[in-house]
C-alpha cells in the first residue's frame, strides 16, 4: 500500500466522523422516530424481479431530498446522456464532499458534514461551483462519468427551506451555479427559497408535520405538493394529477442490481407502475428518499404518501424508488443514508462514488435499463 500512515490516519478520522455524522446528518429531535403504519419490507427471496416495460429511458428524470438531493444531482451529472433532469430538494452539486482538498487527501466525510450542509454554521465556505464542474469535467475526460456537455439540455428544479438549518441554501444555490457555468439555460432552472420549511419534502396534507419543522418522517405540510412541482417542472407537458390511482405498486428485488456487499442498500426496491404502462412506453422517474426515511424508519411513508404517484398515473411516469438502508457496522451508514461522500468505497483515498461505476450508481442505472428493456424480456 503506497501510504500505510495516511490510510490508517484515515480510517481512524473517518471512523470518528461518522459517530459525529449521527448528530449531524439528523437534528436532535430526529432520533426518537415515530413510524407510521409500516410495510414489511419485502425480503429478496419474496421479491419479484423488476419487470421490463419498454420505457423511454431517453426522458428520465431524478429527484431526491438530503442525501436523495445529493444523490439526484450525483447520478444526474454521472448519467447525464440517459438523465433529462433532476429536481434537488435540500441538496448540493455534483462532487460537493470533493471539495477543499486535494489528492492524496481530501477529506470527504468532513466536507460532507461541514462544507455540503451548514457550512456558516461550522464557520466554512460553502462549496465552490466552479471548482466541482472543473472536476466533473475532468472525470469526464477520464470516461469516468458522461459528456458534461449533455447538462445543457437538463431542466432543473431546486429548492432550499428557509427554516432548514441542515442543509443550508448558500449550498442549494451552488447546484444553481454549477449548472449556470456548464450552460445551462436560465429558463430550464427553477429556484425555490421563499417556503419557510424545515428540512424535509413538502406536501399539502395537514396529517403530516408542520411546514417549519425538521423531525421525522421528514415529510411536511406547506401546502403544495412539491412532487407535483418538480415533475412539472421537469416534463411541462403534464396532465392534472389522478385523485384515485389506477395503477400498482410493486415491490422488486433490487440485490440482484448490487455488485458487492458493501453497498448499504436493502434488498427489495419499490416501484409505481402507472396502468397504461403496462402497455406503452412510459417514461422514468427516480426519487432517492433522504437520510432516516428508509422503510426501516418510516415504513411505507415515502413511497406512498410524498403525492409522485398521483402525478405519475395520470402522465405515464413510471416511479422507481430505489431504497438505501441502515447499516451499523461497514460500511457504517447507522441512519441509511445515500452515498455522497464514500463509505461504500474499499479504499478510502480514492472512492468511487461519484462515477458511473459507483456501487449504488450503478445499480440504480441497472434498475432503469432494466425498466427500459422490451416486454417479457429476460435479464
Amino acid at each position: 500500500m503506497p501510504f500505510p500512515h495516511l490510510t490508517a490516519h484515515l480510517t481512524t478520522l473517518t471512523t470518528t466522523l461518522l459517530a459525529a455524522s449521527l448528530l449531524v446528518l439528523a437534528p436532535a429531535s430526529a432520533h426518537t422516530v415515530t413510524t407510521a403504519k409500516a410495510v414489511k419490507p419485502a425480503a429478496s427471496k419474496d421479491a419479484a424481479a423488476l419487470p421490463a416495460y419498454q420505457a423511454d429511458l431517453s426522458q428520465t428524470t431524478v429527484s431526491g431530498l438530503s442525501s436523495g438531493g445529493f444523490m439526484a444531482a450525483q447520478f444526474a451529472v454521472a448519467y447525464s446522456a440517459t438523465v433529462a433532469g433532476a429536481g434537488i430538494i435540500a441538496g448540493g452539486p455534483y462532487f460537493c464532499s470533493g471539495q477543499p482538498g486535494r489528492f492524496p487527501y481530501i477529506p470527504y466525510l468532513t466536507n460532507a458534514l461541514t462544507t455540503c450542509m451548514n457550512p456558516g454554521s461550522a464557520q466554512v465556505a460553502p462549496p465552490v461551483a466552479s471548482e466541482l464542474l472543473r472536476a466533473a469535467n475532468d472525470f469526464a475526460r477520464a470516461r469516468l462519468i458522461d459528456d458534461t456537455a449533455n447538462l445543457k439540455r437538463q431542466r432543473v428544479y431546486l429548492f432550499s427551506g428557509t427554516k432548514d438549518q441542515t442543509v443550508t441554501r448558500p449550498v442549494v444555490e451552488q447546484v444553481e451555479k454549477f449548472y449556470q457555468l456548464a450552460g445551462t439555460p436560465a429558463a430550464q432552472i427553477r429556484f425555490v427559497d421563499t417556503v419557510g420549511a424545515g428540512h424535509a419534502i413538502i406536501t399539502d396534507n395537514n396529517q403530516d408535520k408542520p411546514c417549519a419543522v425538521t423531525e421525522s418522517p421528514f415529510i411536511n405540510d406547506c401546502d403544495f405538493v412539491q412532487a407535483r412541482d418538480i415533475l412539472q417542472h421537469l416534463y411541462p407537458d403534464l396532465q392534472p394529477s389522478s385523485t384515485t390511482l389506477t395503477g400498482k405498486l410493486i415491490a422488486f428485488n433490487q440485490r440482484s442490481f448490487i455488485q458487492n456487499a458493501y453497498s448499504s442498500m436493502n434488498n427489495t426496491g419499490y416501484a409505481y407502475i402507472p396502468k397504461a404502462c403496462d402497455s406503452e412506453s412510459c417514461r422514468v422517474h427516480v426519487v432517492f428518499h433522504g437520510c432516516l426515511q428508509t422503510t426501516q424508519a418510516i415504513g411505507d411513508r415515502f413511497y406512498t404518501s410524498t403525492g409522485y404517484n398521483q402525478v405519475a398515473d395520470a402522465n405515464k411516469i413510471i416511479v422507481l424508488y430505489p431504497q438505501a438502508e441502515p447499516s451499523p457496522v461497514y460500511p457504517y451508514n447507522p441512519k441509511g443514508c445515500w452515498d455522497f461522500w464514500g463509505y461504500t468505497s474499499i479504499n478510502p483515498i480514492d472512492p468511487d462514488f461519484y462515477r458511473k461505476s459507483g456501487t449504488q450508481m450503478e445499480a440504480v442505472k441497472g434498475m432503469l435499463d432494466r425498466l427500459g428493456s422490451a416486454r417479457n424480456s429476460r435479464r
